[in-house]
């Protein structure tokens, strides 16, 4: 795992090197006022690349995205405090709280965010949900969905299955706390153990596995309905399921992507407009465009891939974390993962 998550870092070096280089050698460089950085958790993109294009269109501010796993940009924003680099951090719970008790994000106060349910944002403004997502599962299209937990467990899975690494990686975080919210702590663990012996090995990104699954190097993997079903409308090649427990019932819960202003931010006022736009209703009305669903209560979706994102959630039970228990408890909770399961 240390050398995936180092690899992982060099070329999240490389990208911002590329980035840094772009906009004039530092992040406040060449570009001067006209230019942003924002670190993102990967998932997003083409929804970007749209809202990006907006927004400079709107304001002649260049946006810059660095994407990698959602704990190695918090990690990176986390590394980088003495010289920050980024104006803005996107990225999956738990890892935007704990960048946000660690001191990494400024309050901010974006046009519209009074709109976000109270769960789902910081009572002291340092982090907003920004659009809603939910973690699921894939399985390759030619082979038949998995109904149950119990059925991952099966001999025809062996050394067929990836998941994303929790700790380092948003997705994967969840899959450790839905299996705590079906089968408890232990059982969590326990479970984890067994699944051990099909799974392929470690991955610090969830968007990565998607791939592998479609051409049938693995046939089950971890994910998040925006993400898939965005994947699926451009390649196919696999299907989304959620497991069942033993009931049969069927459960997942909100995975948002969060937005917040990184402390010293070189370029904070840009970013604020950045944050500003995003919470728009104009652009919240676009999150349907990547099969998202919008932070904003007063904006609704609609049309075919709105309708496909409520079609894959129905019947499906969704239940709330408590965040903040989850990141008091989560070094125990990882220490006790890498544990089960040998590493």
């Amino acid at each position: 795992m240390k050398t995936t998550k180092r690899l992982v870092t060099a070329a999240l070096a490389a990208t911002l090197l590329a980035v840094l280089t772009a906009c004039g050698g530092t992040a406040g460089g060449a570009s001067g006022d006209k230019s942003v950085v924002v670190y993102t958790v990967d998932g997003l993109e083409d929804w970007y690349t749209a809202r990006f294009e907006e927004f400079k269109a709107k304001t002649g501010i260049t946006v810059q995205a660095v994407t990698a796993g959602s704990g190695e940009v918090a990690s990176r924003v986390e590394k980088e405090k003495a010289n920050t680099q980024a104006d803005l951090l996107v990225t999956l719970p738990p890892f935007i709280q704990r960048a946000a008790a660690q001191g990494l994000l400024a309050p901010s106060s974006p046009q519209g965010a009074d709109q976000v349910p109270v769960p789902q944002k910081d009572p002291q403004g340092r982090y907003f949900a920004m659009m809603n997502n939910y973690l699921s599962f894939i399985h390759n299209a030619q082979t038949p969905a998995p109904k149950t937990w119990d059925d991952l467990l099966a001999p025809s899975l062996k050394g067929k299955i990836q998941y994303s690494t929790p700790g380092e990686a948003g997705d994967g975080t969840a899959v450790l706390l839905q299996l705590q919210h079906v089968l408890g702590e232990q059982g969590a663990l326990d479970y984890l153990h067994r699944l051990e012996a099909s799974n392929v090995g470690p991955s610090s990104s969830t968007g990565k596995l998607q791939p592998k699954v479609a051409k049938g190097e693995i046939l089950v993997a971890n994910g998040d309905v925006q993400m898939n079903l965005a994947e699926i409308d451009k390649s196919g090649g696999f299907s989304v399921f959620f497991p069942a427990d033993a009931q049969g019932k069927r459960s997942t819960f909100a995975l948002p992507y969060y937005a917040g202003l990184v402390t010293n931010a070189p370029h904070a006022d840009n970013a604020k407009k950045l944050l500003d736009f995003l919470f728009s209703p104009e652009a919240q009305a676009k999150a349907a465009d990547a099969y998202g669903i919008p932070a904003r209560a007063d904006v609704t979706t609609s049309g075919p891939k709105a309708e496909k994102v409520k079609a894959a959630l129905s019947g499906v039970d969704i239940w709330q974390p408590d965040w903040t228990a989850v990141l008091g408890g989560l070094d125990a909770s990882l220490a006790a993962y890498k544990k089960a399961v040998g590493r």
